[in-house]
């Protein structure tokens, strides 16, 4: 999912320097949402593990 947040954020810098500016806010702002809910999802994984007190298998 940070991948694809920084794939938005790539194209972003790419219009912004060729002057498309609406196409460059739109990706920053899905870049910006989609990073927000990589963080969400990743406090919601870390808060279920501590009251589980399940650990990932080791590798």
């Amino acid at each position: 999912m940070l991948g694809w947040s920084l794939f938005f954020l790539l194209v972003a810098i790419v219009a912004a320097v060729f002057g498309f500016g609406g196409i460059a806010s739109t990706s920053a702002g899905i870049a910006t949402m989609i990073f927000y809910v990589a963080i969400v999802l990743f406090v919601i994984s870390l808060i279920y593990s501590l009251v589980t007190g399940r650990r990932p298998p080791a590798v």
